[in-house]
């Protein structure tokens, strides 16, 4: 029996070799397959992409072409707009010399008319560009410690306006200004001071509360001694210009609310700070003679 089992072991040997030699290969390949799917997917998500970018492309070259139809069509509307002043033009060779001169002379007015309007409209653009960042530099300077009751900055057309309230500038019933108050004006003063182009009008306002004593005669004496309080701390105290400084008083009248209430009279109570171009600077963008050069 002993001598029956060894020949039986010897054949049966290279059968089991031969099975674990394939459960090796079957795993090789068992592992080269999970690598290929796992790249047949990133495949399929770059060609996700590719789709996806070429649906952007799509899109893009489609808002190209409507744009090259736009423009072609306009090309072609110049030309016959080009063909029909040619046509015009050689009409016009039938003038006399004097009937060419007259119109040479027009065509030479209308271009410094329209060299004029240029100049006005850069002349605005510019004024917008500077009362914009005018304003911006302010609200900066003055966001700090103050209530946004007690400030407001706005841009209209050609003028930058700061409303202060009263509470903060002055003592009650007076026109004697607080250290606040001084604080802020020399905020507003430091970016005037840089802008010599500009003029500081202030303007005083009050409630329709009448006041009448030994030193102030009535609404419009206070309003007016409240602007000029304002106008001496930035001539006397931060040496502005004062030919560039007009003071002003308003009274009760031009009221942003109604009086009937605490708070309405509280949003009257205000003294403006309008920083406007110099009025010459005006006058020199309105004299024709003076537009071309």
């Amino acid at each position: 029996m002993k001598y029956f089992i060894r020949p039986l072991v010897i054949l049966i040997l290279p059968f089991a070799l031969a099975s674990c030699v394939t459960q090796k290969k079957y795993a090789a390949l068992q592992g080269d397959l999970q690598k290929a799917n796992e790249l047949l997917h990133a495949c399929n998500e770059q060609k996700d992409l590719c789709k996806s970018d070429l649906k952007v492309c799509q899109a893009n070259l489609n808002g190209k072409q409507e744009q090259y139809n736009m423009l072609n069509e306009q090309l072609t509307d110049c030309k016959s707009q080009r063909d029909k002043q040619l046509t015009q033009v050689g009409d016009l060779t039938v003038l006399s010399k004097s009937a060419n001169d007259n119109i040479n002379q027009t065509l030479a007015q209308l271009e410094s008319k329209d060299k004029y309007i240029q100049m006005l409209l850069a002349a605005k653009t510019k004024a917008d560009s500077i009362n914009l960042a005018l304003a911006i530099n302010l609200k900066g300077v003055l966001k700090d410690g103050l209530d946004d009751k007690d400030v407001e900055i706005k841009v209209d057309k050609t003028v930058v306006f700061i409303n202060l309230s009263d509470k903060m500038l002055y003592q009650v019933g007076s026109y004697t200004l607080t250290s606040k108050a001084k604080q802020v004006l020399g905020k507003i003063a430091a970016i005037v001071e840089t802008r010599p182009e500009v003029e500081v009008m202030v303007e005083g306002y009050t409630d329709n509360k009448s006041i009448s004593n030994n030193c102030i005669a009535d609404n419009w004496d206070l309003s007016v001694k409240r602007a000029t309080s304002v106008v001496r701390v930035l001539q006397n105290d931060y040496k502005i210009d004062p030919n560039k400084l007009i003071a002003a008083g308003r009274g009760q009248y031009n009221a942003l609310a109604s009086n009937d209430d605490a708070e309405g009279r509280a949003t009257n109570r205000r003294t403006r700070i309008i920083i406007m171009p110099k009025l010459n600077q005006f006058y020199d963008l309105l004299d024709p003679s003076k537009a071309a050069k």
